[in-house]
């Protein structure tokens, strides 16, 4: 018997089709919301005139002796790591669906975020 599960996500504003999850922060709490593009734009312009002035900061990293992205990949939790490839994919960057992901791309997101 073949099965096939699809998921699909709803704009959690407008209860349209959504592209996907945009996370973000403020004040040390993160959150999530499923937003269809016009609504991601609408988002990223409204804190456009934020973010180019205020300074980027790295996540904390919860796990003691490793440093630098190249370790980063090997100790980041399931939840993180399925963050990491839907950031990936939305920026089109190339990410596999299993296995680890590359260093660059962990870089690149923690620079982001």
């Amino acid at each position: 018997m073949a099965k096939r599960i699809v998921e699909s996500f709803i704009d959690d504003i407008d209860g349209s089709d959504a592209e996907g999850t945009t996370t973000f922060a403020l004040d040390g709490t993160s959150y999530e919301i499923d937003l269809s593009g016009r609504n991601r734009e609408k988002l990223e312009k409204a804190l456009a005139p934020f973010i180019t002035k205020a300074r980027p900061v790295r996540a904390e990293k919860g796990v003691r002796g490793r440093r630098g992205a190249a370790g980063a990949g090997r100790g980041i939790s399931r939840e993180k790591s399925t963050e990491i490839r839907r950031w990936a994919r939305e920026q089109g960057l190339p990410v596999s669906e299993r296995g680890r992901i590359a260093a660059s791309v962990v870089k690149q997101y923690e620079s982001a975020h």
